[in-house]
């Protein structure tokens, strides 16, 4: 709807300026509409767009293709130009998607035990709901970058998401186990479009300084998902039954679409340039009038194929896409083993019901919240760094996690694992849960940031890759999680888990370090203040 009315917005402002050039065109023969009107030759005035030139230029030559741009750095047009309470709601819309597929994403956990019971297998094959989900999210984000380049941000969220709710609906209404997985993996196909191109979405609206505090903007509500899912899926299966985890996220997710459709412009630029050359050519019978994006050749069946490969090219000779990927997916591996973890951190040791123990996911929720309060300080130090240099160097988006939160969560591990016996509160383990939430969120925020900040054109391909692993690699251990906490404990597991981050919770500090001489010896990273 929003769309429909800027669409309106700008052939009002074309139609604005073709007025404004027939008022100082004196010629009698100029008429609105007649092939090139948008200048007159004698009057020596019409239509061209580099920035920061006036609309009213001497006409090109007759054989010329004009590039329709901007009219100004500040057209009211772009919505880069916007204010910053306008760009931070259209960069909470999509933070709501994202929140919507995440919750659904972990939702399912929470019913394992009822929806095992009633297709009669095991709850390590019911965890494949879960499990799929997470599977078909990361096959889904190699795919939806291209599409959005090509028909806009809004048209791809619009699309997959209805998909994804018809497919949510569908495994609400399956009736066997392999109908419920299938609509499962499909419903996380369509749903990763919110994660894999909301970097874009951000790109489109914020400046480098800016960055600092919309990105946060965007994944910390949308981080909150898996958390959420699992509380708001607490008390469902025992009182309503399984199948409205899913009518309860169908419900959810139709309304924020909605909310969406209603209030959410296009952010992508070319594609509103696009409408703007089409405009000028319907108004003026112009056909030299042609947009950037109309400029380049390739279609998009190519495009496609090189957003599935480039991203596994780059990782071969990228040591930076290496290190953040796995430490990502190492991050990940915890936080979706929890979701049958949890079960013997707190519900065996301390006798909670399965309800509580999903409610309890309230302190990894809180930890989450918590990180915005640091959002100010970092703010500060690269709006400073950047009136200094007029540079931001991609090793300052390290500091959300080198503060604190790299080493947050083997702390929060070791913490967890050695206090979760009946003998020691229960608050023990619960806090720990909330330094836990901290240091992943920190690490998310500096991990994107850093890519994006570090490859610049081919950073969408850098973030594919670190989607498809951590997804993947999340979705097979979600299966595999229940099976060893089970066989060797939560004690030995979380201290194993707690080493391997503890080696892991070395790379923010390395690469800030060492980030910039790796950054000046690769073909694809961006040398900005590179040694």
């Amino acid at each position: 709807m929003e769309s429909l009315f800027q669409y309106r917005r700008i052939r009002q402002s074309v139609r604005d300026q073709l007025a404004e050039i027939k008022e100082k065109c004196t010629c009698e023969n100029y008429t609105p509409g007649s092939p090139h009107s948008s200048s007159c030759q004698s009057c020596n005035v019409g239509f061209s767009f580099p920035p920061n030139q006036s609309s009213l230029q001497a006409k090109p030559p007759t054989d010329s293709i004009i590039i329709v741009d901007w009219d100004s750095h500040d057209d009211p047009l772009n919505p880069a130009s916007q204010s910053v309470s306008q760009k931070l709601v259209m960069t909470l819309l999509v933070s709501l998607l994202a929140f919507s597929v995440t919750a659904t994403s972990a939702i399912d956990a929470s019913g394992v035990p009822q929806y095992s019971e009633y297709f009669n297998v095991s709850e390590v094959v019911g965890s494949l709901a879960t499990a799929l989900f997470l599977v078909g999210f990361g096959a889904g984000s190699l795919l939806s970058g291209p599409f959005s380049e090509t028909f806009g941000r809004n048209a791809v969220y619009l699309i997959t998401m209805l998909l994804f709710l018809i497919f949510i609906m569908a495994a609400a209404l399956a009736p066997n186990l392999q109908g419920h997985l299938i609509f499962r993996f499909l419903a996380g196909f369509f749903g990763s479009t919110p994660l894999s191109c909301a970097g874009g979405t951000v790109a489109d609206l914020w400046n480098p300084v800016q960055k600092t505090y919309a990105f946060p903007a965007y994944a910390i509500p949308s981080f909150v998902g898996p958390m959420a899912g699992q509380i708001i899926g607490s008390y469902i299966p025992t009182t309503l039954g399984w199948r409205w985890l899913e009518w309860i996220m169908l419900i959810m997710g139709g309304a924020i679409l909605l909310i969406v459709i209603v209030f959410q412009p296009e952010t992508y630029g070319p594609l509103l340039l696009y409408w703007k050359a089409k405009i000028l050519r319907e108004e003026t019978g112009d056909e030299r009038y042609k947009a950037p994006m109309e400029m380049k050749n390739q279609a998009l069946g190519p495009r496609l194929l090189a957003s599935v490969y480039r991203p596994f090219a780059l990782v071969y000779s990228e040591l930076i896409i290496i290190l953040m990927s796995l430490y990502l997916t190492v991050v990940y591996i915890v936080l979706f083993t929890f979701l049958e973890g949890y079960t013997y951190v707190f519900s065996h040791p301390y006798g909670l019901s399965q309800q509580m123990t999903s409610i309890l996911w309230v302190g990894m929720l809180c930890g989450i919240l918590l990180t915005s309060f640091l959002v100010p300080v970092v703010y500060s130090w690269t709006a400073k760094e950047y009136k200094r240099t007029s540079t931001i160097a991609p090793e300052e988006r390290l500091w959300y996690a080198m503060l604190g939160g790299a080493p947050a969560v083997p702390i929060s591990l070791f913490w967890m694992g050695w206090t979760c016996y009946p003998s020691i509160s229960i608050w023990s383990p619960l806090i720990s849960s909330v330094l836990f939430g901290y240091g992943i969120t920190t690490i998310f925020l500096s991990t994107y940031m850093y890519i994006i900040d570090s490859y610049g054109v081919y950073s969408a391909s850098a973030l594919g890759f670190l989607v498809f692993t951590r997804y993947v690699v999340a979705g097979g251990m979600t299966v595999a999680g229940g099976p060893i906490y089970r066989s060797i404990g939560a004690h030995y597991t979380l201290t194993i888990l707690g080493a391997i981050s503890t080696a892991m919770a070395t790379i923010p500090y390395l690469l800030y370090v060492y980030g910039p001489r790796i950054r000046k010896y690769s073909k694809f990273a961006v040398n900005t203040g590179a040694e």
